[in-house]
């Protein structure tokens, strides 16, 4: 079990820089739209910091606060912990205009979570992936399952990921699937429909085709999701290229009847 803190840590500006070498290329393990991660130490063991921009018309205080938020409340062995943050204002000397130089306030945004050496689950829906056996597929396909169930019932408030795809899945030294990225999830009543006014958010490919068209969110969302990530993992042995041609219910079919070949059920 990591030495991870029971509870998020206040962490200093000052304290990331030291255990990320001043945030340096050395120490970077991905990037994105939103900024940057890097790896550090702390109590001897890693932890991902996830460096925002500092200006990122995308990902302002307020979606900084609700990722917090929603990571900050979650407790389940597949969701990636939260083991800190930063937030900190910053005065920095910029040329404004040729020759013009002024201080400028920039808010330094950072979160740092448990680290999964494994990578994205991304990485493995692909010919790499064949070297994973059927029984990891299915302790992959368990693991994300018991996590999207504990946050749809095992909180007061019910919980919609909305973004659930391979790259938010994040894979530790023993393959156990972590879910990740709760910066487009929403507290919802598990039993009602809702139909929702803002821009389109999420994955192409991930998302149901009743959000898509009519932007209706339900708990379907999630598993409609679900069953994709499913069925990527377990069409890897063959490749996708042998299913282009094929329809979606070719394509399911023929994962069936193939699940069933290999004693899937057992």
């Amino acid at each position: 079990m990591a030495n991870y803190p029971s509870a998020p840590q206040d962490f200093t500006l000052s304290f990331l820089e030291h255990i990320t070498n001043n945030f340096s290329d050395g120490v970077r393990i991905g990037s994105g739209g939103f900024g940057h991660v890097y790896w550090g130490i702390y109590r001897d063991e890693k932890i991902a910091v996830k460096k925002l921009y500092d200006q990122n018309p995308g990902f302002d205080d307020a979606a900084f606060k609700k990722e917090f938020n929603n990571s900050f409340q979650l407790h389940h062995p597949n969701i990636v912990r939260l083991v800190g943050y930063c937030y900190e204002t910053r005065e920095i000397n910029m040329e404004v205009r040729p020759g013009d130089y002024q201080f400028v306030k920039r808010i330094v945004r950072i979160l740092c979570y448990e680290y999964c050496q494994g990578g994205s689950l991304d990485n493995y829906i692909n010919e790499k992936f064949r070297e994973r056996d059927l029984d990891t597929r299915l302790k992959i396909i368990r693991g994300i399952s018991e996590g999207l169930n504990y946050l749809h019932y095992g909180q007061a408030q019910h919980m919609y990921h909305m973004d659930l795809k391979p790259e938010n899945i994040l894979l530790d030294e023993k393959n156990m699937p972590k879910i990740a990225d709760f910066g487009l999830s929403r507290f919802l009543a598990m039993t009602k429909t809702h139909i929702t006014t803002s821009h389109t958010t999420g994955t192409l490919g991930y998302m149901p085709p009743e959000y898509f068209t009519g932007k209706k969110i339900s708990n379907k969302f999630d598993v409609f999701s679900l069953g994709v990530i499913i069925l990527e993992v377990l069409a890897v042995p063959l490749g996708y290229r042998k299913y282009d041609d094929m329809s979606p219910r070719e394509f399911v079919e023929q994962k069936l009847e193939r699940k069933a070949t290999n004693d899937y059920l057992k």
